[in-house]
């Protein structure tokens, strides 16, 4: 039994497209029938003219009396197998007896050609009016129409069933041109397949214009996967090379006889929390999502919550936000703005530069969000020791720690770096006005529209 896949896309289209050809085929065969019976009618309406002229013209030659001029009318008309009717000098005179009272009351009036139907039979009259021998006269001149018709009936339907043909041609070609159409999806099926089943790398498709948005799309995401699994890989393999050396010491001591004193305790303590933070580190860099993770945050929305955390975490700090927006006809607090940056990695970033902020500002850590249809600048001030000059272009080293004064193993500016990298985006250090530290970070971005739940 034939399947018909209602919701596929071939037979949407062939359904509107051969409903569409039915359509203009039956208009065509409309108009073809009216015009053609229109085109049938004026020219048998021109020959009634002509013969009403001819036979005017002959009814004023001569002087003959009206009873002379009905007898050759009479006479005339026989000869050209038409229905007449002829009034003049008040006497009427007909070609056929029997039509005298269905052509009598239409004798009044202008010249004028018209249809009128006689029992079975459609009959075309023509009236003419004119003068003869100083008097009005009016003559009819109809013909039957019936047989004109019963030929065009039979061309028309001709016609139909001819036009039935071409439809069913139309709607072959269509279904030629929509299986040829439809081509490149199944090739981009066949190259689904390919990819789920690891035999290909990328989306290949000479494709129609209107699909190269899509494959541009699908190998920017598998390009993501490979980049995610290449990051997860390598992020395994470091640290499993940072974590073998201090596990290996580890055991050493667990293995040994030697007895653990405090000393010993301390040490091991401390490389039991540098691999715990190694670890959180790692964590942190694999649950980077990236700029084509087809996600969008507010940022400003992310800021609030932040910077109210941090109050509680900092009472004796005062964190501000400011935000400025140059959207044209946007609020100037730009709080529904939607960024294309994953959520997760947006307080990331913010969350690392607030938290260095938190700990080293004396007083004050102000925070400022710009947005515009490109880019997302943040720029955090705080006004604590600050850092020397020529020490900011180490910030953000792995490892690397200016300051003992505070716990922390020198990871945070690191991941910040990753993630500022990964969004393509710029990362600077300098001098607060305040004396402090200023961070800036400008991230390439694009506004869309979410989707309302």
């Amino acid at each position: 039994m034939l399947h018909i896949d209602r919701r596929s896309l071939r037979f949407r289209l062939l359904t509107r497209l051969g409903g569409v050809a039915l359509a203009v085929v039956l208009l065509a065969w409309y108009l073809h029938g009216f015009f053609l019976h229109q085109l049938a009618q004026d020219f048998l309406g021109e020959r009634l003219k002509d013969e009403a002229t001819h036979v005017v013209t002959l009814l004023k030659q001569g002087d003959r009396p009206a009873v002379e001029l009905l007898t050759a009318a009479r006479e005339e008309y026989q000869v050209f197998h038409h229905f007449y009717v002829l009034r003049t000098a008040g006497q009427t005179s007909t070609s056929h007896p029997a039509m005298l009272t269905t052509l009598m009351p239409l004798l009044a009036g202008s010249d004028a050609l018209f249809t009128l139907q006689d029992q079975q039979h459609p009959l075309l009259v023509y009236r003419h009016t004119f003068q003869v021998q100083g008097q009005s006269a009016q003559l009819l001149i109809a013909e039957n129409f019936s047989p004109v018709q019963q030929g065009l009936d039979r061309v028309h339907w001709w016609i139909g069933g001819t036009a039935i043909l071409l439809w069913g041609v139309l709607v072959s070609l269509n279904l030629l041109a929509v299986r040829r159409g439809l081509r490149p999806l199944m090739t981009l099926g066949h190259q689904l397949k390919e990819l789920q089943a690891g035999r290909r790398k990328r989306i290949a498709l000479e494709a129609p214009s209107e699909l190269d948005s899509l494959v541009t799309q699908l190998n920017h995401l598998l390009d993501e996967f490979d980049r995610r699994l290449t990051r997860s890989r390598e992020s395994v393999a470091n640290l499993s090379h940072a974590l073998k050396t201090p596990l290996a010491a580890l055991a050493q001591v667990l293995r040994g006889r030697r007895p653990i004193d405090d000393v010993r305790r301390t040490k091991m303590l401390a490389r039991v929390e540098s691999l715990h933070a190694q670890l959180a580190a790692e964590l942190q860099r694999a649950r980077i999502a990236g700029p084509r993770a087809g996600q969008a945050t507010r940022p400003v929305e992310e800021a609030e919550r932040l910077i109210e955390m941090f109050c509680g975490l900092y009472p004796e700090r005062r964190f501000s936000l400011e935000v400025a927006s140059s959207e044209v006809g946007q609020s100037s607090s730009g709080a529904s703005s939607w960024v294309s940056i994953e959520t997760q990695d947006f307080t990331e970033m913010l969350g690392i530069v607030l938290d260095n902020a938190g700990k080293w500002s004396r007083q004050q850590v102000r925070c400022r969000l710009a947005i515009n249809a490109t880019t997302l600048k943040l720029t955090v001030d705080d006004d604590g020791p600050g850092v020397p000059h020529e020490e900011h272009d180490r910030l953000g080293e792995r490892g690397r720690r200016l300051d003992e004064r505070y716990p922390g193993y020198g990871l945070g500016l690191s991941i910040l770096a990753q993630l500022v990298t990964h969004y393509a985006g710029q990362l600077y250090y300098s001098s607060a006005p305040e004396g402090g530290l200023r961070v800036e970070m400008t991230l390439p971005v694009n506004q869309p529209t979410p989707i309302q739940a």
